[in-house]
């Protein structure tokens, strides 16, 4: 069968899209910067791809007309303040032409919204699922609350909150319910519910065994990594307050804490758990969740991670926009060193960011994401999904990667931290010398006065660096 796949460089499409492969399909792919896609080669030559944007009717057209089924797994909850009326017309754009194709089934993943009083996020996932079922094909919407895996939102903020705080003052709306489910028997559920009759044109809550509060799940994370946590809990923080202290401790965004927070005030427990039957799923405690998690982890086998996804930093541009680095009426700082071994400098590249750091003045670098967390940025939380492999799209600490490839020895990051300008740190080398440049095109004076407050440590930091990356 052919399917479309939407959101196939996200958190869930990028797992689901092996396993739609693996079960004999020919996937699809949609994406609206379709540099960002870099599969294995083994799942490369089993797909297509097609440049899409959902607020963009004409490419809509690019859509294949023998389509069978198609998964829509889009939202925009962090990457704007008007995300709500944003969704809306995505999902009116992709049902007006999706009904133009073939297609036999649609499966769109929501949020499990059976309260009556729901939030911006939550009442949207609600309008997006009114309107695509309005289509002329059969619609099946799968409801899902927390989902727990290595990379994702929810298990991430998680992870931050109690490896990092042993005693939390947190806010009123930790003692919601909720019911977590594991990221595997999502993707379980999202295939085995494809082409199946007895899911069609209906909607399902799916959830794990365990119904617990925020609060709970905290503790029992706490519990698996072997640390104990006190949670104290005050009726007197604001949803603003709220969403500050997880934007200041974890590594999301404040839009995206903003939305989280709103969300969490609402009960996310299913109604039942019918689908489990009807698609033969029994999914893990949370416990197990967060057991297989940390497997994946350990082993640097993280498929996906939300921090790569562009609601990581709360902006929203195509790479192909910045891959060609401005000269006008730009500063640069470059450096060039000869190399001692070219592959120890690669690894050395490769390895930037998250846990090994920047190799120079790492005190320096750590300062600068704290600055950048205050001034409404991403700061250095985000790290890096996998130690050793950089792909184009990724997240690096404040960096997202434009550009990545060993053969060439070439390495292109932009800045995503708060600036009065753009930001460019490319990597190259030439023979045997490896270069280093640093590009800055400032915004007004705010940005050329930014530029020559900066410049003094980048003699400290940047020459340290490419020392250290040289090998010598």
């Amino acid at each position: 069968m052919k399917i479309l796949l939407t959101g196939s460089t996200g958190y869930i499409g990028k797992r689901l899209l092996p396993v739609l492969i693996e079960a004999g399909h020919e996937v699809v792919c949609c994406l609206r910067d379709v540099k960002r896609f870099n599969p294995p080669a083994s799942i490369k030559q089993h797909c297509s791809v097609i440049k899409l944007d959902l607020l963009d009717k004409t490419s809509l057209e690019n859509i294949p007309e023998d389509i069978d089924g198609a998964y829509y797994l889009v939202h925009s909850m962090s990457t704007s303040g008007d995300y709500s009326s944003m969704e809306t017309e995505s999902a009116i754009n992709f049902r007006n032409a999706i009904q133009k194709t073939k297609v036999k089934h649609v499966v769109y993943l929501s949020g499990i919204i059976n309260e009556k009083e729901l939030s911006k996020h939550l009442n949207s996932r609600k309008n997006v699922e009114t309107e695509l079922g309005k289509g002329e094909y059969n619609f099946t919407t799968l409801r899902a609350g927390i989902i727990i895996g290595s990379g994702s939102a929810s298990f991430e903020i998680i992870r931050d909150l109690v490896e990092k705080l042993p005693v939390m003052i947190t806010p009123k709306w930790l003692n919601t319910k909720c019911q977590p489910i594991g990221i595997s028997d999502v993707i379980s559920f999202l295939s085995k519910s494809l082409f199946n009759q007895k899911t069609f044109n209906q909607n399902f809550d799916i959830g794990g065994p365990d119904v617990l509060s925020y609060k709970n799940m905290l503790l029992e994370f706490g519990k698996a990594r072997n640390l104990k946590r006190k949670i104290m809990v005050v009726p007197v923080m604001t949803p603003k307050l709220s969403s500050y202290w997880l934007y200041f401790v974890t590594s999301t965004s404040y839009q995206l804490a903003t939305s989280l927070v709103n969300s969490m005030k609402v009960e996310v427990v299913c109604r039942d758990n019918q689908i489990n039957e009807i698609l033969d799923v029994e999914p893990l405690s949370y416990r197990e969740a967060l057991k297989r998690a940390f497997s994946k982890i350990e082993n640097n086998e993280i498929l996906s991670s939300w921090k790569d996804s562009y609601s990581s930093s709360g902006i929203s541009f195509n790479i192909s926009e910045f891959i060609n680095v401005p000269s006008f009426g730009c500063f640069k700082d470059q450096r060039a060193i000869e190399m001692k071994d070219r592959e120890l400098s690669i690894r050395r590249i490769w390895s930037l960011g998250g846990s090994v750091g920047w190799y120079y003045g790492n005190w320096l670098w750590q300062i600068r994401g704290i600055m950048d967390k205050f001034a409404g940025g991403v700061g250095l939380r985000r790290g890096r999904t996998n130690p050793n492999t950089i792909n184009v799209g990724d997240s690096i600490d404040f960096w997202r990667v434009l550009y990545a490839d060993k053969e060439e020895g070439r390495l292109l990051l932009f800045a995503e931290m708060k600036l009065p300008g753009e930001a460019w740190l490319e990597f190259k080398m030439v023979n045997n010398q490896l270069i280093q440049t640093a590009t800055f095109r400032p915004l007004g004076v705010a940005g050329r006065l930014y530029w020559y407050a900066v410049f003094p440590f980048h003699g400290f930091i940047f020459n340290g660096m490419l020392k250290r990356l040289a090998g010598r």
